[in-house]
């Protein structure tokens, strides 16, 4: 069975009324077929969202969209974006010792469950090499120190742009990446961390955590900003703990939730379903 290349169209402005007419008449009126369409209004900001996915067939030439869009952007003072259900995105994924998060997308793209490419693993560790290697990525061994931190940035950067990467999935790679990095890859970087933040930083949160009689445990993933591990919020999750878990058993449950929550906000930025504003973000179903 063919599967029809779809159109997805992001926008936000201010709101008003007739704006979702005002869309939809341009589908219509262009050939078009809406087959999603969905939309949110933040009354506290005064600002509507809407993501319509659009059929292909009998639509406007792809490269046309945008252009023929604009007066309608111009008159409504639109942010938009327009995305295409064939592209395939090429992801870096970086990691440091803990490889539970590496390991799980790398199944999940192997099992055609992720519509991109991994062409490239980097670290600051060799323990995974043999691993990847096996999977088909290029592996990369960078490893940090304070006095090499902007040299070994200065390297990762130009590897990403050899393999001509779109999308920095963060998979519980333990350094801070700087300025040059952050703003080559704006909006696509997604980090993924335990929800102890801030309560409970450093490098072993659980066994502090289970100190203080934690109930609960998560995983936030979301992009990465210059502030550390406080960009928009695409997917979190949480489950509940007793005193019959260990440090130990939080930890396990802790890097369940890691794989689940990072798998599923990769997914939505994958598929164009995630519309950032200002420190947040709207993820429609």
């Amino acid at each position: 069975m063919t599967v029809s290349v779809t159109a997805t169209l992001l926008l936000s402005c201010p709101d008003r009324p007739g704006l979702v007419a005002t869309v939809a008449d341009f589908v219509f009126r262009n050939g078009g077929n809406i087959l999603h369409a969905d939309q949110h209004i933040d009354t506290s900001e005064g600002v509507f969202f809407q993501r319509v996915e659009i059929d292909l067939d009998g639509f406007l030439p792809r490269g046309e969209i945008e252009e023929a869009f604009a007066p309608i952007a111009e008159r409504c003072s639109m942010r938009t974006a327009v995305r295409f259900s064939d592209e395939v995105a090429r992801i870096a994924i970086l990691v440091s010792k803990q490889p539970h998060c590496l390991f799980d997308l790398l199944g999940r793209w192997q099992a055609g469950e992720l519509q991109a490419e991994i062409p490239l693993v980097v670290s600051n560790h060799l323990d995974h090499a043999d691993a990847v290697r096996l999977a088909g990525p290029v592996y990369q061994h960078l490893p940090i120190t304070a006095d090499t931190r902007a040299e070994q940035e200065r390297g990762l950067l130009d590897h990403l742009r050899r393999h001509e990467i779109d999308l920095v999935v963060l998979a519980r790679y333990m350094q801070v990446l700087g300025a040059p990095i952050i703003d080559a890859y704006r909006g696509q970087v997604i980090n993924i961390h335990h929800s102890f933040l801030p309560a409970f930083t450093g490098g072993d949160p659980y066994r502090r955590a289970h100190e203080r009689g934690v109930k609960l445990i998560g995983a936030t993933a979301h992009y990465a900003t210059e502030d550390l591990d406080e960009g928009p919020i695409i997917e979190q999750d949480v489950i509940r703990v007793t005193h019959r878990d260990t440090a130990a058993d939080m930890a396990r449950k802790g890097r369940d939730l890691e794989r689940v929550v990072l798998a599923r906000a990769l997914r939505a930025h994958l598929e164009h379903r995630v519309l950032p504003y200002g420190n947040k973000t709207l993820v429609f179903e």
